[in-house]
């Protein structure tokens, strides 16, 4: 008996992942439908009692409006809006609007928030469509390089915005400075490399915020001096009890001529860099141990010992090394003043340090940002999507201690005599 020529063609399975999105796609359709409706019943509730002369209710149910399809995480999604008609005078009628639907919206708040991420990511404008199509689907409308275009030009326009708003009613207690430098193209020749300015604060509920973003002139006096007098000129009036940053900054002398009250403490990973680099490699690991000694001992009498003792192992064949730590001896150890539960956020510029490595891996990426204004944006809309996640101060109920000036000793309230 002859085997059969006929071919069997097997067609790929649906793979789990498809059949899962399939699956999530049809319960946010079920979820959302529900939650529409239960929206709607709980407004009629609460209008009940509003009736006509015969008893009649004159808010009342009345159909559902034109299905719409909104863009979500997991593919589209589609739902109709029940429609309400309040029977009452013109005077008196309401109009029903959904919290969980507002009337213009196509795509989710995650889905907004997706594109500013791809774009600073390092995805090209003329890319977009490509990498939308991969994770909604070949079908997802309303992305093209011009809606990207369009969205840049918004944020440009909300950078502007923000940076002229109001401060008359802001508190920062904490302050963090740094100064980050991006290889982009600026139409000012004479000045290769941008130097973008950024200012962050705790405030009085202990939660940080994104203060000022501004380009510099390689973190000049003059440029940080403009920028603390354009926050005063606002309405910052109130100088913050604590400034952290690297010691090799104009950001200091700034400080001191404008907001001189506040207190000054050097960053801690920016120092270690800048001491081991000072000393051959063999000598590092043992180096950068004693240097964590210091900003971890439990009191600051124990790390002026550490400090002492690194200097005194290290000077003789490592001067530079060890003349870099004593300059700042005093403003590395300020922190010791403030609440214990506070030391891991003001040791360090680590709140801008991390945020601000994802804009070097864009400009990286893209081989500069092309003019002044889109780098600083990039760098905007970067930091206001990073600024929800940001972590609130660990003891935050102290802030308000600080702000009153109540004395702490290596971390702990001094008690009243």
């Amino acid at each position: 008996m002859s085997e059969s020529s006929e071919k069997v063609v097997e067609f790929p399975a649906e793979s789990s992942s498809d059949v899962l999105t399939a699956l999530l796609r049809k319960g946010a359709c079920e979820l959302l439908a529900d939650a529409i409706e239960q929206e709607v019943a709980n407004y009629l509730g609460e209008r009940e009692h509003l009736r006509d002369e015969l008893g009649h209710r004159l808010v009342v149910r009345n159909g559902h409006l034109p299905e719409r399809t909104i863009q979500t995480g997991v593919g589209d999604v589609t739902v109709k809006k029940p429609r309400v008609r309040d029977k009452r005078s013109p005077d008196e009628q309401e109009s029903f609007e959904s919290s969980l639907l507002p009337r213009y919206l196509r795509r989710t708040k995650s889905m907004e928030e997706l594109l500013p991420w791809l774009y600073l990511k390092g995805v090209s404008t003329g890319d977009f469509s490509e990498a939308l199509q991969a994770l909604l689907g070949p079908e997802a409308p309303g992305l093209s390089a011009t809606t990207i275009t369009r969205l840049k030009a918004g944020w440009e326009r909300e950078y502007e915005d923000w940076s002229k708003r109001s401060l008359a009613r802001k508190r920062y207690v904490y302050i963090w400075a740094d100064g980050i430098y991006f290889n982009v193209r600026l139409e000012d020749d004479a000045n290769a490399r941008q130097c973008v300015l950024v200012l962050m604060g705790a405030t009085p509920e202990g939660r940080k915020e994104l203060i000022a973003v501004v380009d510099g002139y390689r973190e000049s006096e003059q440029s940080w001096r403009e920028l603390l007098l354009g926050l005063r000129a606002r309405g910052l009036e109130l100088a913050p009890e604590l400034a952290i940053g690297d010691g090799g900054l104009g950001f200091w002398a700034a400080l001191r001529k404008v907001y001189s009250s506040t207190r000054e403490q050097r960053c801690w990973v920016h120092k270690t860099a800048n001491v081991l680099n000072k000393m051959p490699k063999s000598v590092q690991p043992k180096a950068k141990s004693m240097l964590r000694d210091i900003w971890m001992a439990e009191s600051k009498l124990e790390a002026e010992k550490a400090l002492g003792l690194f200097i005194e192992t290290f000077a003789a064949k490592y001067p530079g090394a060890a003349s870099c730590l004593d300059k700042d001896r005093d403003v590395l150890l300020t922190f010791y003043d403030f609440p214990a539960e506070h030391w891991i956020h003001i040791r360090t510029t680590n709140p801008i340090e991390s945020t601000f490595a994802t804009v070097r891996l864009r400009t990286r990426k893209t081989k500069g940002a092309g003019s002044r204004i889109a780098s600083l944006t990039m760098v905007f809309k970067l930091a206001l999507t990073a600024q929800k996640k940001w972590r609130v101060l660990n003891g935050a109920q102290l802030v308000a201690d600080v702000i009153r000036g109540v004395s702490f000793v290596d971390g702990v309230r001094k008690k009243a005599a």
